[in-house]
């Protein structure tokens, strides 16, 4: 089983020590459970990595797939279009079912066009993409002043993760991003972003903090704030809320939304993932928590998608105020683009089977875009970077 780049638990206590403002709560995790090593962040340390970046430029090179059609599908997508002008307002507001909308549906075509553009610099090393990406990000940085009414939090815990993303990428990849720039895109996020998902949202339905939860611990890679980092990795382990893991995932993987429809049920289980996967990245394992409940989630509603029969128990939330007796046909079939995170870790990494995730990523490649998820990820996560493994041979890890 490969383990995630973190340092020794000795290591961890003896910095902890000399660094007073760090939070303590994960140090003192249980055995076999998460823990934070208060040491310098990684960088690009979100969802992609330097050597992922290298292996996936060349696959493209080599026209495998499914890097060559996703990376064409990429290319010729509108956000990757260099007349794309970014609309950013001074006051975003988001009411419920997009009503008022004012800025968002702007900030929500933005993000992942930040993003895209990033990513083709990335991976091409096309300058005009790199300066693209700067333009989006410089202007909502020096716009925006505001993000509010009802679906604020959702709007920033669906667009932050991708913004941030873009500049993270931006800033370590050598794009010539001034630093007074970034200083401004820093305190955006600070001063506009974070306070709207700082507190989260626990009487709604899990999948609002389970977008805020990714785009928190973006922040405190991006910021190299260990607090807000933390913060954000507490209230996916043990938060009060709906999101959080244990809350969101019974036993057997049935979710809170299951009962509601199943678009819903993948965007909380997505964004868990993204998050999951940005906290490996710094040495944090949250995908093995509670015995692997996140691959539980991911195979339950994968094969119920599938067409086949799953379990339900009737589940009522922590405040009383979803209850469902039964799961939902509504959306039965639906299939977002959120598997390839997923098996690549449980599978590429620790060689877990999971028979009905795979069917899904075998009968979707390449995922396609769509506007609440962070795009691309057959690019980026179809297979792990130097991962020489018969993955038919390798045994299950952590069962």
């Amino acid at each position: 089983m490969q383990n995630p780049p973190g340092r020794s638990l000795l290591s961890c206590a003896l910095l902890f020590l000399a660094i007073p403002s760090l939070t303590p709560s994960l140090l003192s995790a249980p055995a076999g459970e998460t823990v934070a090593a208060p040491e310098p962040f990684v960088h690009p340390g979100l969802l992609h990595s330097k050597s992922e970046i290298a292996f996936v430029r060349g696959r493209i090179r080599a026209g495998a797939e499914p890097w060559k059609t996703a990376w064409e599908a990429l290319k010729s997508h509108g956000h990757a279009s260099l007349e794309w002008k970014s609309r950013a307002h001074p006051n975003v507001e988001r009411g419920p079912y997009n009503r008022p909308s004012v800025g968002a549906n702007e900030m929500m075509r933005d993000a992942p066009a930040s993003y895209t553009h990033a990513l083709h610099w990335t991976l091409s090393g096309k300058k005009e993409h790199a300066r693209k990406a700067i333009e989006i990000l410089d202007d909502y940085a020096s716009v925006l002043k505001s993000v509010g009414h009802h679906d604020a939090r959702l709007l920033v815990g669906m667009t932050g993760i991708q913004f941030l993303n873009a500049a993270e990428l931006i800033r370590h990849g050598g794009a010539g991003w001034p630093e007074d720039s970034q200083r401004r895109f820093e305190e955006m996020v600070r001063k506009v972003l974070y306070p709207v998902i700082r507190d989260f949202f626990p009487t709604a339905n899990g999948n609002w903090d389970a977008s805020m939860i990714q785009t928190m611990i973006a922040m405190g890679v991006f910021l190299d704030d260990r607090v807000i980092f933390n913060r954000g990795v507490d209230y996916f382990r043990s938060g009060k809320g709906n999101g959080a893991l244990t809350n969101y995932f019974n036993e057997i993987g049935q979710c809170q939304e299951s009962g509601r429809d199943q678009h819903h049920t993948q965007m909380g289980i997505g964004y868990l993932a993204y998050a999951a996967e940005i906290a490996w990245k710094q040495g944090v394992d949250l995908f093995s928590l509670a015995d692997h409940r996140l691959a539980k989630g991911y195979e339950y509603t994968a094969r119920y998608n599938l067409g086949h029969d799953v379990p339900f128990r009737r589940y009522r939330s922590i405040d009383g105020r979803y209850d469902h007796a039964e799961i939902s046909k509504r959306g039965r079939g639906y299939q977002g683009p959120i598997h390839e995170i997923a098996w690549r870790h449980y599978h590429g990494r620790l060689g877990r089977e999971m028979p009905f995730t795979r069917q899904v990523v075998e009968k979707q490649r390449p995922e396609k875009p769509r506007g609440e998820f962070v795009p691309w990820a057959s690019l980026m996560f179809a297979e792990v970077p130097g991962d020489a493994v018969d993955r038919k041979k390798q045994s299950p890890q952590n069962n």
